[in-house]
Formats: C-alpha cells, structure tokens, sequence
C-alpha cells in the first residue's frame, strides 16, 4: 500500500461541500465494525487539493456543469488519514442551485463510496450522503455520511461524520 499524504477536499460546489484548511480536525471512531452489527461513526475534517469547474457557460452556473475535487483527510492531531475523490454535476442551475455528487473516501483498510443531491453550494450549508458501498474493511458498508461547514475563513473548512449502520 502507498503511503497517504496530507492535504483537504472540496469543489466549487464541492468546495462548499468539502472544501478545508489545516485545522485540528476531528477523527475518531466510536464503535466496532459493522459486520459485527454494531453502529460505527467516523468523523474527518477535509481540505482540498485540487478543485476544477468545468462550466457549461462561463460566469454562470448552468445545468450540465462538472466539478472534479481532490481533498485530503485529516484526524483530530491533524494527521492525514485519507483522501476523497469527487465529481459533480449540476442538475438544476440558477440561484437555487442542485449538484448531484459522487464522491470515494479512500482510507487505510479500504474505500467507501457515497453519493447525494446538494443544493445551493453557495450559502454552504449541511447536505448529507448515502453511503452506497465500499471495499476492503468496508466491503458490505451501508450508512450516510453528513457534512457541515465549520469554517469558510481564509479557506472552506467542513467536517465529514460518517455515519455506518
């Protein structure tokens, strides 16, 4: 396995919805696997690395634009823990904006996929993720995954409570 390095995660519209910055970020774990039939709770703060607008018409934001997102994940002793990859794209422009999400948590024993509707990126409120499957530790994972913006100054920063059932 390759070594993971630090950094954060977000997007325009994921910037709102993973963007974050080196802060002391929150990453526990409050139970056992869930094969075992025990709830578990994973909880990360992202930052992002890399965030790319693809717009369908510049300036605006318009039906059929593309977000592509690359954050890193970080503990509560700001050490990297993983990563997400995401995608996004918009389904409803205008003000009342809505993104249909993909995104992938890479972690040490595996990944996890989610994906959910987030809607008007611009005042960064919560949104909340199905989790749709995994791999590794997380093969049979079910669950959601709940985001919230716990900073926006100098970068977005939200924090990832992953929530496996």
């Amino acid at each position: 396995m390759r070594p993971i390095r630090a950094a954060c995660l977000g997007t325009a519209t994921l910037v709102t919805l993973l963007a974050c910055t080196p802060v002391a970020a929150a990453a526990t774990d409050t139970g056992s696997a869930p094969a075992s039939g025990k709830a578990r709770t994973l909880t990360f703060l992202a930052e992002v690395q890399q965030l790319t607008r693809f717009p369908v018409t510049p300036g605006s934001v318009s039906q059929g634009d593309q977000v592509v997102v690359r954050s890193d994940l970080f503990d509560e002793a700001h050490n990297k823990v993983g990563e997400t990859h995401g995608s996004c794209t918009t389904t409803r422009g205008g003000v009342d904006e809505a993104e249909q999400c993909l995104v992938t948590y890479v972690l040490p024993d595996g990944q996890l996929t989610t994906q959910g509707v987030y809607f008007n990126y611009i005042d960064q409120g919560p949104f909340d993720s199905a989790i749709t499957g995994g791999t590794g530790k997380y093969e049979k994972a079910r669950g959601s995954v709940h985001s919230e913006t716990i900073a926006t100054d100098p970068k977005v920063v939200r924090r990832f409570t992953i929530h496996l059932a």
